[in-house]
């Protein structure tokens, strides 16, 4: 599988099989992501494999306080700008309905974010969940190299024929993380990533995208 068709075919996948995935794989895959750019070449992020028993304990746990309602940890940044203006909101709002209806939610279900937050807390069934964690003393610039360093990892996943969905909710837990994965004080989760191979016979949802005239500006000739 080439670059391009590894980026073509990366989708945040939500419906998981159990089937295991081989750790020389992921070994491989992170070894390989070490290579990601990072300023100074700080290599700032800190990643913590979890499967078996421990990720079972920990969606076990997630999954009792989201059906719980429990409103989460104080989050540690913002997920989104308090005021989002368009095109940006628009295109929020049409990924939310499309994710969500593939998933068979309703907008107008009362039961909607428990829902939606026990489905999150399950990992979509993934049988191995990525923590990535800066230390707290990074700035914004570490924060994008971490960035990077996933999609790195994203993409080395699609090459080995496996799938993976970024989830900025597990911050909303990162409490739970913490206990689950040993990462200390100095460090903050930047989010989870449920990796495995896509469940067969499930619909496959691809949100659109902006058309790059509206994205990229070409300077010069």
């Amino acid at each position: 599988m080439d670059v391009y068709e590894a980026v073509d075919s990366r989708r945040a996948v939500r419906a998981f099989s159990d089937k295991p995935v081989p750790r020389e794989i992921l070994g491989r895959v992170l070894a390989a992501a070490t290579r990601a750019p990072s300023s100074g070449n700080l290599q700032p992020w800190h990643v913590y494999v979890v499967t078996g028993e421990p990720l079972a304990e920990l969606k076990r746990r997630a999954t009792a306080r989201a059906l719980a309602g429990d409103p989460g940890d104080e989050r540690e940044y913002p997920m989104y700008p308090a005021e989002l203006t368009s095109p940006y909101a628009d295109r929020f709002s049409a990924a939310a309905a499309q994710r969500y209806q593939a998933l068979g939610i309703e907008r107008d279900d009362p039961d909607r974010p428990a829902k939606i937050a026990a489905l999150n807390s399950q990992a979509f069934g993934a049988p191995v969940v990525l923590f990535c964690y800066l230390d707290r003393t990074m700035g914004p610039g570490q924060w994008a190299d971490a960035g990077m360093h996933l999609q790195t990892v994203l993409l080395l996943l699609r090459a080995e024929g496996l799938h993976s969905c970024p989830q900025v909710m597990w911050t909303m837990y990162r409490r739970t993380v913490g206990k689950i994965v040993g990462a200390g004080d100095r460090l903050v989760l930047f989010c989870g990533v449920a990796v495995g191979f896509e469940k067969e016979d499930v619909p496959r949802l691809r949100t659109g995208r902006a058309a790059v005239t509206e994205t990229v500006s070409f300077i010069g000739t």
